[in-house]
């Protein structure tokens, strides 16, 4: 066995919901990421990369036919590069770096491309077929933007319900009041903003051809706890979760570069950190948001740390609520600080489209912890459907 690393990172700005990367189609955002990460080890031959592994959760419209080959083709790689798509919701891309890392460490790859991309904009409406010809009756189109579709009559109900119905019984069970969520929310927002103004995404952002958007497009830097109480509740009349302390629907693509120690020759560059340990978790759909918890557990114990080693979280804000609650059960356990978490800010700013958010988190951990000198560092995020994917790098 030998060991796995991130050499580099690089993402496209992420776009609001019908914001200026709507008439995008999400292939070529895939493509652009990829060659944005390529770009960055201008010594690699692009035929030496062994596989390319996308993540995306919706495959419903133009990311269809394994939208990670198209990057490839759309990106000028020689066709003899392979590439796969994975689904794992919003865990997609994190998955796919998962799966990079372990065929690197077994030998069967040195350089891998992971990465993943979603326009919730352009996600399609469905319309189921008909099992028999010309049926009598109506017919409804289904969005494919986010959260279940066309839901199996089997499935218990209380499993089904909305995200945000499920973080409403988050925010009930653990007692994480509105003000919390809204000032997480602040957080995030005035973090991610002088996070761009300090250059700390300069070097991790590339820019989209034809589109004038210099920076994540849901940034609201003048957010304050005053401003997002003026906010509806958005699932329960009387519920604590608004458009405000959750993040947006986005359009955007992330690319991570993953190599062996022995390519480093070949890529020409110096790692930033050591894939060392991975975690997986599911439980009750309902409680996606809680997931983190196991998954970090397990990764923190195959990389033979524990909570007070670490000096960087990024964690998937999905919805705040959740984010409080996995923060403040890390805390109990051993982390040393909760501004650790999520310092150069969060998905509810940065934005959340659900296949190119974990290869995000997994390369702003790399850069965190390169700029802090800290030495080991977690991803973390949650899941639809009850699951929860994480990963702990350690500085090289």
């Amino acid at each position: 066995m030998t060991d796995s690393f991130v050499y580099a990172a690089a993402r496209t700005p992420f776009g609001r919901f019908g914001g200026a990367l709507a008439d995008v189609r999400p292939d070529d955002l895939a493509a652009t990421a990829l060659t944005g990460v390529l770009a960055k080890a201008p010594g690699l031959d692009p035929a030496a990369v062994d596989e390319v592994v996308w993540g995306n959760a919706n495959g419903a419209g133009e990311d269809n036919r394994n939208v990670g080959r198209m990057a490839v083709l759309l990106a000028g790689l020689p066709v003899s590069v392979p590439a796969t798509t994975v689904n794992r919701l919003c865990g997609s891309s994190l998955d796919a770096a998962m799966m990079a890392s372990r065929s690197i460490e077994t030998g069967d790859a040195e350089v891998v491309v992971v990465g993943g991309v979603e326009s919730m904009t352009r996600a399609p409406w469905v319309l189921p077929k008909p099992s028999r010809a010309f049926p009598a009756g109506d017919a409804t189109a289904v969005s494919t933007t986010l959260g279940w579709r066309l839901v199996n009559d089997r499935m218990p109900r209380e499993w089904t319900v909305s995200l945000g119905e499920c973080n409403e019984q988050v925010a009930e069970s653990h007692g994480i009041s509105r003000e919390r969520q809204d000032e997480f929310a602040a957080r995030s927002h005035h973090l991610t903003d002088a996070a761009w103004t300090d250059g700390f995404y300069d070097d991790l952002v590339v820019p989209v051809e034809g589109v004038d958007l210099a920076r994540d497009e849901s940034i609201r830097p003048g957010s304050t706890v005053e401003s997002l109480a003026r906010l509806r509740p958005a699932f329960r009349a009387d519920g604590t979760i608004t458009p405000g302390n959750a993040s947006p629907l986005n359009d955007g693509a992330s690319a991570v570069l993953l190599g062996s120690g022995a390519a480093g020759d070949a890529i020409g560059l110096a790692p930033l950190a050591r894939i060392a340990g991975r975690g997986s978790a599911a439980v009750e759909p309902q409680l996606f948001g809680l997931a983190p918890l196991d998954a970090a557990e397990q990764a923190l114990a195959r990389a033979g740390i524990g909570w007070a080693d670490v000096a960087a979280v990024e964690l998937n804000e999905a919805f705040a609520v959740q984010s409080v609650a996995c923060v403040d059960a890390w805390l109990e356990r051993g982390l040393g600080d909760p501004e650790l978490v999520n310092a150069r800010g969060g998905a509810i700013a940065i934005g959340h489209p659900l296949g190119a958010s974990g290869a995000r988190i997994l390369g702003t951990l790399a850069h965190r912890l390169r700029e802090s000198g800290g030495r080991w560092g977690v991803a973390a995020i949650c899941i639809g459907v009850g699951q929860a994917l994480a990963v702990v790098l350690e500085a090289a």
